[in-house]
């Protein structure tokens, strides 16, 4: 089981390459965004991109997750795929810029809760840019080219950051500024996909094909809509019941939980794969258990870490006047590691094919996350917020326990996760109670207690006899040197060959790496 656990730990490293450049470099920027940004701008830049990653969902159909699915079957020409998903798309998301630019004034007075349409217009155009960008984007994964999706997203991201610098600081443009530095430039790079991959793009869908691929694509978007649902919506209630300026301290709130959300996203890309990859069931219910296990104990060491740590954290990365977004850190964080869980269980219920029952699971926790809202933003502010999200991804990820229990039972390591999960709430709870809330004395107090999570997890027995071993073997300084040395001295990874075709058919790709790529893209968002 060892084995796995490696396995996930170096694919799940590779894929989240860019995600962790494009968060280090967002985080180390809040120190500046939020001295030249008031708590209500950041909020209401913030409330428009998410509302137009809600959007996007809406407005592309299912086509993006049609694509990877049709790209790779046997019965289907992939180019024709991509020239008729890129056609609908097109047509789909200028129609709804066509649309929604009229209505941006009312927008705003709903999203906002004042008049801003210049702001919100921006983010319609982003919207656009967007959509058709992730678009082009998914190509480079259909064909395998790693290599050449990292060096892409990460010039776009080395390009944003200095126009948006640019915009906010010096030109002093606020949330607009934000928006176009973001939104502006992906035009660029939009333009520079659109160049480059044009032989491969038409105007006109095959209708029969558009036909199919809907078929396949839009029972996927309501559930992929109602989870995200649950980011956006709290954001939207806490402009209405609290103020824009709320809205901008939760927004901080999320962005000082990427920590935990860049482990999120590894697994995610890593995870699919691995799990269909073993093909015996008793085999996949051990590693399963295995997994799930670790990633939760890694996942509480980083949530706990800022629970205890996040008054250090906003006080070094943010203006004074946003110092309060500390009190949702833990909260979010806490989401962010549900959020995650119901990834490994979205992988397990597909593996059954009953994937239909995704979109209860989801549309439970949105109604509970509205509920709970409206409930106890107008008492607690962003503090309510966060207990919404905590609750209503419990919610989901109760329901969804439920639903992959009855279809492929896994043997969970119940004790192992309540002594996990029971460790750190005790370690947290009496660093908030007795542990100073200020000062170098508190930060280093702390920082112990936090660090002490894992001495804990050892000495009260946490480690099962396969892993005491596999620790005492690879972690002496011998073995390190010999893994440091053997990955020095290992060639590069040839590139994957593909069985060829009958003529203008394209590349096909083995069953087992047609669902993996599929389950990665339904559990993408």
């Amino acid at each position: 089981m060892t084995g796995y656990l490696r396995r996930l730990a170096t694919t799940g490293a590779a894929y989240t390459a860019s995600s962790v450049i494009s968060k280090l470099i967002a985080v180390a920027l809040l120190p500046l965004y939020t001295r030249y940004l008031t708590p209500e701008d950041y909020g209401a830049a913030e409330v428009l991109i998410v509302a137009v990653i809600a959007a996007s969902i809406v407005i592309r159909l299912g086509i993006i997750e049609a694509l990877l699915r049709f790209y790779y079957e046997r019965d289907e020409d992939p180019d024709k795929v991509v020239k008729t998903g890129f056609a609908s798309l097109l047509w789909s998301t200028t129609i709804g810029l066509a649309i929604a630019f009229p209505l941006a004034e009312p927008i705003s007075q709903l999203l906002l809760d004042r008049s801003d349409p210049e702001l919100v217009r921006i983010a319609i155009f982003g919207l656009w840019v967007f959509t058709m960008y992730e678009f082009l984007l998914a190509l480079f994964r259909l064909d395998e080219r790693a290599k050449a999706f990292l060096a892409f997203t990460v010039s776009n991201v080395l390009v944003t950051i200095p126009v948006t610098v640019y915009l906010v600081v010096f030109q002093e443009e606020g949330a607009q500024g934000l928006l176009l530095g973001q939104y502006a430039t992906g035009a660029v790079f939009l333009a520079a996909l659109l160049v480059t991959q044009r032989r491969r793009l038409a105007l006109l869908p095959d209708r029969p094909l558009l036909r199919r691929m809907l078929r396949f694509g839009l029972p996927t978007m309501p559930a992929e809509l109602s989870l995200y649902s649950l980011n956006f919506i709290d954001r939207v209630m806490l402009v209405r019941l609290a103020g824009l300026a709320d809205a901008g301290l939760y927004a901080l709130s999320v962005k000082f939980a990427q920590a935990v959300n860049v482990l999120v996203k590894g697994f995610q890309l890593a995870w699919p794969p691995l799990a269909y990859s073993i093909t015996d069931d008793d085999e996949a219910r051990r590693a399963y258990a295995v997994i799930v296990t670790w990633f939760v104990v890694v996942c509480t060491f980083c949530v706990a870490g800022l629970w205890l740590l996040s008054r250090w954290v906003v006080r070094l990365l943010a203006a004074p006047e946003f110092f309060e977004s500390y009190e949702a850190i833990g909260l979010v964080s806490t989401g962010v590691m549900l959020y995650a869980l119901y990834l490994v269980l979205v992988v397990v219920l597909g593996r059954t094919g009953r994937t239909e029952f995704n979109f209860p699971a989801t549309a439970a926790g949105t109604a509970v996350n509205i509920g709970l809202n409206l409930v106890l933003i107008p008492a607690l502010g962003i503090v309510g917020a966060g207990v919404s999200l905590v609750a209503s991804y419990a919610v989901v990820l109760a329901l969804m326990y439920v639903f992959t229990q009855r279809l492929f039972k896994v043997p969970y390591e119940w004790l192992r996760l309540s002594q996990a999960l029971l460790l750190a709430g005790l370690l947290v709870a009496a660093g908030e109670v007795l542990l100073p809330t200020d000062g170098f004395a508190g930060l280093a107090s702390r920082t112990l207690a936090w660090l002490l999570y894992p001495a804990v997890l050892f000495l009260t027995g946490f480690l099962s006899e396969e892993e005491r071993r596999a620790a005492a073997n690879n972690l002496t300084p011998s073995a390190i040197r010999d893994s440091y040395r053997r990955l020095r001295e290992s060639p590069p990874e040839p590139e994957r060959e593909r069985p060829e075709a009958e003529e203008g058919a394209g590349p096909r790709l083995t069953r087992e790496t047609l669902e993996a790529a599929q389950r990665d893209e339904d559990a993408r968002q």
